[in-house]
């Protein structure tokens, strides 16, 4: 007899969260009836959601106690703003507290996001890395499950946190990848991705392919009871031995063998990952020789090179990747390994030409920082500063074939594990941080710091392309900015949101002088004694003044009520 597909992929948020838990032990908190919608949307004349396109609930997988995090993606393309990172940080950070205490919560999100709502853009992007950052502590104590059904899949932000999860699944429906078909078009241009080509989409990100390239674990049918089996066997199976962000000199290795210019498509990756899993982990792999020097021709001024040299003393470094600097310092009793990335114009992959994060920086930064937790295991451990001048990630076809979201994801994890392993990890901006980059390398951060400079600015992408996706102008933007400070560009509309540990004025950006660079070095050593003093989380940022007196009030409630109401 014909069976009718019970599909997960049409049902609404609220239904596919239902449909994943054991039948009868649905319990919503924080609902539509809390009247938690985004306290940001209005003023830009926006009607809001009452549940702010997220639902969260508590209830049991397997007969065990869960939560299952369900996004809208009919809500503004399942973006992420202040109140809705809020719900689902904070429901991943009380799973954490309750597994840290003994009492075991399956933790299961399921994916239907574009990433970071371009409305609220810097609360999306702050809510992400702190989803990031309660995804590595928490994936230690229990493993922690994702599903891509589609209809819009997982992109943006939320696809570096999704790179960090334990067990990824997904329907061959699904599409997962850091940049979206629209945005590479609009970046890049049609001839590096045409977005109207559906074969040309579902052959670079779409769910089989991810799964034979070994992006996510297992690619199921869109059937509520296919998906619910797979759920309850990833939670059986365990925590694996090694995450996918993890796999730091096999993926180094595989981007070595691609040959400057090589042509790739979605069978030569299949064939790479293939040969790359059957190598294995450990392979060592070698720094720039003498002899290869002659590749930092290429490398221009930047503010990231103008500080790692200032702070350093050095201007070309041995390094992985030419593009990616590291350096190890001692400013009085205090070992600092500084990391910055630049501009590199003869790339191997040259859609990161100006600076971008893109899969090789990704992944050489990841293991700069792993490289310093193995160095430090048995005595201090050494504080990692990131300088950080980013435009943005790299956009382009051969970089979502390779995971570019897996590489910021890398250097995320990294960050996050140095941090957790008593590493201060500084985070000083000196000029641009943008996006997917930001994410990756420098908002792990225990503390931020910020050169109070008009060229130093944050956003979750570049003004051309938020413009065009909001379909609004230039002024259009502008004037919403200022009702909304986490649109806005400039230093010190991030720093009032809380996340910005000091703002350093007074300083030249683009030529310190030796009293500059005194001050700097200072407030590195004060942010370093600061958080060695304080906990390895990234909760500072909810308890500053700025946030608590208006940056992230709304994100500091809806914590206070999953709290109230988590049982």
């Amino acid at each position: 007899m014909f069976k009718t597909k019970n599909s997960l992929v049409e049902l609404s948020a609220r239904e596919r969260a239902k449909a994943v838990l054991d039948p009868g032990s649905f319990r919503e908190i924080l609902g539509p009836f809390d009247r938690f919608e985004s306290p940001h949307l209005m003023k830009q004349g926006i009607v809001p959601q009452s549940d702010d396109g997220i639902v969260v609930a508590r209830g049991l997988i397997g007969g065990e106690s869960a939560v299952v995090i369900s996004m809208e993606g009919a809500f503004l393309g399942g973006g992420i703003g202040e109140v809705a990172g809020a719900k689902i940080a904070g429901s991943l950070e009380m799973a954490l507290r309750d597994n840290q205490n003994g009492v075991k919560v399956r933790p299961v999100v399921l994916f239907d996001t574009g990433g970071v709502r371009l409305q609220e853009a810097n609360y999306g992007l702050l809510a992400i890395s702190e989803i990031c950052a309660a995804v590595v502590a928490l994936r230690s104590y229990i493993p922690v499950v994702g599903v891509i059904p589609g209809k819009i899949g997982c992109f943006g932000g939320m696809s570096i946190a999704a790179s960090l999860f334990s067990t990824l699944i997904m329907t061959r429906e699904g599409r997962f990848g850091l940049n979206g078909p629209e945005v590479i078009e609009q970046e890049a241009g049609i001839e590096e991705f045409d977005s109207r080509d559906r074969q040309l989409i579902w052959g670079a990100i779409g769910g089989m392919q991810r799964f034979v390239t070994g992006l996510v674990d297992e690619v199921v049918e869109d059937d509520v009871g296919e998906v619910t089996k797979a759920i309850q066997s990833a939670f059986e199976k365990g925590i694996p031995k090694q995450h996918r962000t993890e796999y730091v000199d096999r993926n180094l290795l595989l981007l070595q063998s691609i040959e400057p210019g090589q042509k790739l498509d979605p069978l030569s990756v299949r064939a790479l990952r293939k040969e790359m899993k059957e190598q294995g982990e450990g392979v060592t792999h070698p720094s720039i020789s003498d002899a290869d020097q002659g590749n930092l021709a290429g490398i221009s001024e930047s503010r990231g090179r103008v500080w790692f040299h200032a702070l350093t003393g050095i201007d070309h470094p041995n390094s992985v990747v030419p593009s990616v600097w590291h350096a190890d310092t001692l400013f009085g009793e205090e070992r600092i390994r500084f990391i910055s990335v630049v501009p590199n114009h003869t790339p191997r992959f040259p859609r990161a030409k100006q600076g971008e994060v893109g899969v090789e920086e990704g992944w050489a930064i990841a293991k700069y920082v792993r490289d310093a937790i193995e160095q430090d295991r048995e005595g201090e451990r050494r504080a990692i500063v990131a300088i950080v001048d980013v435009p943005s990630q790299a956009y382009g076809y051969r970089e979502e074939l390779l995971g570019i979201h897996y590489a910021c994801g890398a250097a995320a994890d990294a960050y996050a594990q140095a941090r957790l392993a008593g590493h201060p990890v500084i985070a000083l901006l000196v000029g641009n941080a943008i996006s997917g980059a930001f994410l990756a390398h420098g908002l792990q951060a225990n503390r931020i710091l910020a050169l109070d400079d008009e060229e130093v600015k944050v956003q979750a992408m570049s003004k051309q392309s938020a413009t065009r996706i909001t379909r609004r102008t230039g002024e259009e933007f502008d004037e919403a900015a200022k009702l909304v400070p986490a649109m806005a560009y400039d230093i010190r509309s991030f720093a009032s949101l809380g996340a910005v540990h000091d703002l350093l004025q007074g300083i030249q950006a683009d030529s310190p002088d030796e009293k500059d660079i005194t001050t700097v070095v200072d407030k590195l050593k004060e942010a370093i004694a600061d958080a060695r003093r304080s906990p390895r989380d990234l909760r500072n940022r909810l308890h500053s003044k700025a946030a608590l007196d208006r940056g992230r009030v709304a994100s500091i409630q809806v914590r206070n009520r999953l709290g109230e109401q988590w049982g």
